[in-house]
């Protein structure tokens, strides 16, 4: 996962925007606006995000920024939307390579690819333990652990070892929260992730993980 870009030719921004640009000029000056946004939220916190910082980081007008971003609720709708598509497109890659592999442990394959992630989003971290996410990002996020447990029933089926019905997606969703309230709370300790708490999150999950299993057999 890496700073924020615009989309391939022909397809749709990421995030939530006042005017969404055409021109890939304008998509290119956007994309460095969110990751100038992204510098001053790691650097100085989520109430440092004005529109007259961020502007001055990315060196564009207020006006400029205004068309796009027009306060700090904005930004932060921006970036969060940022950072839960690549989360979401991470989790279609271990989808892809459940399908093409046989994972021994496919909660520890998970584990360490979303520790992996937290270690370097420096900026999701700090919204998120920042306590300022707005009523849309948080319906966003609300939607995103959807998907994501979604992402986590795909894997399943790819691995065969559970059984496609109602009960496995509410029960992937449960994992889904569970495992992320777990590991936000690790990284919040420790910004590698506390090791321990990480431990504990993969034998909470793999208990449960075969309870789920079995209730298809």
């Amino acid at each position: 996962m890496g700073d924020p870009a615009p989309p391939e030719q022909g397809g749709t921004w990421p995030v939530p925007l006042r005017r969404t640009p055409r021109q890939a000029r304008s998509k290119a000056r956007l994309a460095r606006v969110l990751q100038a946004a992204e510098r001053v939220l790691v650097r100085e916190g989520v109430q440092a995000l004005t529109t007259t910082r961020v502007a001055a980081e990315a060196n564009v007008s207020v006006g400029s920024l205004y068309q796009y971003l027009p306060d700090r609720d904005a930004i932060i709708d921006a970036l969060a939307a940022g950072y839960l598509a690549r989360l979401e497109a991470a989790m279609d890659d271990l989808v892809r390579t459940a399908a093409a592999e046989q994972w021994d442990d496919p909660v520890g394959v998970l584990i360490d690819a979303y520790a992996a992630i937290y270690r370097t989003e420096h900026g999701f971290r700090a919204l998120w333990f920042g306590s300022s996410l707005t009523e849309q990002t948080r319906a966003a996020d609300r939607e995103h652990k959807r998907r994501m447990a979604d992402g986590v029933r795909r894997v399943l089926l790819a691995l065969g070892i559970a059984r496609d019905d109602e009960a496995l997606g509410r029960a992937c969703h449960a994992a889904v929260l569970a495992a992320d309230a777990l590991a936000q709370e690790a990284f919040r300790r420790d910004p590698e992730g506390d090791p321990g708490l990480l431990d504990e999150a993969g034998i909470m999950l793999r208990g449960y993980l075969a309870d789920v299993s079995a209730r298809g057999r």
